[in-house]
């Protein structure tokens, strides 16, 4: 490394890896996976892919929902087309504005 920003900035990098693998570890071992699965032996296959992700997209939570599901609708759709007449204020946890 040539200077002290090109090591500091290395070292962040490393930690933010770190941190992620630990973070998928330990939601690894509070869903009941043991020392035997890969995502414990070698937890540093977790560092850009997410324990939960059994990566089949046909899977019915990991694949695409316009696919998978019935409604053909994702989440972000239906919370834009639920109330579209009922006018709420964003700001004050979805009350009804008060006239002024």
């Amino acid at each position: 490394m040539a200077n002290e920003l090109a090591k500091f900035i290395n070292s962040q990098r490393r930690h933010r890896d770190q941190n992620a693998v630990n973070r998928q570890v330990k939601i690894a071992k509070a869903h009941g996976l043991t020392h035997k699965d890969k995502a414990i032996k070698e937890p540093h296959r977790l560092a850009k892919h997410r324990v939960m992700d059994c990566g089949n997209p046909e899977c019915y939570l990991c694949g695409n929902p316009r696919k998978t599901h019935k409604d053909k609708l994702t989440a972000q759709e239906k919370r834009l087309f639920q109330d579209v007449e009922k006018t709420t204020d964003k700001h004050s946890n979805g009350l009804t504005p008060k006239e002024d």
